[in-house]
């Protein structure tokens, strides 16, 4: 998968203690009842795999993740006291062809419950090459997903998933959609609840309510973009490809999925071209990355810049403290940028 970096988030409480011994499958049952606070122990990955695991997991779980502050994920290279959390866990949270390390050290671990995001919703094909993301039909990925609620085994939708993922383009940013991170968030919910069957009914009734906030979203997104003076965004990092396939919007990336990759002279004269021919005012960069192309872009063509945010992290320069809040920024960000009325 063509993701070569993704922004670091921080650690969370409930941290394993270091030094412990990996633990086999046979063992991980225990784990999975709990560390001395009798809580879950979940470890997350990346920054929207902890939020679910939060969010859902509430008060009966204890969250780690992976990706520590200033670290790029996609090179992660996991430290023992790392291996040794996610061996130790319970829970393993994570979305398969993000972080390669963290995917060998996870199909090597013991851990009965291995979770991986992707495999509870449709990976779909954006942002290989620079170009519009948009509208696709969606009746197949729904009837995937609905099928998916009514119970397959855990493993027919690894294969699928995962052989979905050696497909080139396979876009990884699901959670910029609250749709398919809503599909998500009710398989995290009956994943805890095999993890943790004595609190079930509580993740159940947790991922209910996040389920419930995102389709709040998913009603804000659209009637906030439904009525535009244009549909197109400009964006230096072609994470939104979900975002603007569900809401008739059209992404064109100054790069791929890669948001380190340099654009040819020739896709920045084509941006400069359907800038001025889809009224686009605004190139959008995120905080973490390099803003470096996009003001370029923005000045040679005479537009504004602002930041939308592929949450990939929450830091201090992020604008909001959490997921819904971020999302809701971005939501102000496009409607400002595309003249929504």
């Amino acid at each position: 998968m063509n993701v070569r970096r993704l922004i670091p988030t921080t650690a969370v409480a409930g941290a394993v203690a270091l030094g412990l011994v990996a633990v086999s499958a046979c063992s991980s049952s225990d784990a999975a009842e709990g560390g001395s606070d009798g809580r879950l122990k979940v470890v997350a990955s990346f920054y929207p795999m902890q939020y679910l695991a939060e969010q859902i997991g509430g008060a009966n779980v204890s969250v780690t993740t992976l990706t520590k502050p200033g670290v790029e994920p996609h090179d992660l290279e996991l430290k023992p006291r790392q291996t040794a959390e996610l061996n130790d866990s319970g829970l393993i949270l994570y979305l398969k062809g993000v972080q390669p390390a963290v995917d060998e050290a996870i199909a090597e671990s013991g851990v009965e419950h291995k979770i991986d995001a992707a495999t509870l919703t449709t990976l779909e094909n954006h942002g290989t090459e620079a170009g519009h993301d948009h509208g696709h039909e969606e009746s197949g990925h729904e009837e995937a997903a609905h099928e998916d609620e009514h119970g397959h085994e855990e493993a027919s939708h690894e294969e699928a998933a995962h052989e979905g993922e050696s497909e080139a383009g396979a876009d990884p940013h699901i959670w910029l959609d609250p749709v398919k991170y809503a599909e998500v968030a009710e398989g995290v919910g009956k994943a805890l609840g095999k993890a943790d069957p004595d609190h079930a009914a509580d993740y159940t009734k947790n991922a209910d309510a996040l389920v419930a906030k995102l389709k709040d979203l998913d009603t804000d997104f659209q009637q906030g973009l439904k009525n535009s003076a244009t549909k197109t965004f400009i964006t230096t990092h072609s994470a939104f490809g979900y975002l603007a396939e569900r809401y008739g919007l059209d992404q064109e990336g100054i790069a791929g999925l890669d948001p380190e990759s340099e654009p040819s002279p020739a896709r920045i004269k084509e941006l400069q071209t359907i800038a001025k021919e889809e009224k686009v005012t605004t190139v959008f960069f995120e905080t973490l990355a390099s803003d470096r192309t996009a003001k370029t872009l923005a000045q040679d063509a005479g537009l504004k810049t602002d930041v939308l945010d592929p949450l990939e992290g929450i830091t201090d320069r992020s604008k909001g403290d959490d997921y819904m809040e971020v999302m809701r920024s971005n939501l102000a960000a496009l409607q400002k940028a595309l003249g929504a009325k």
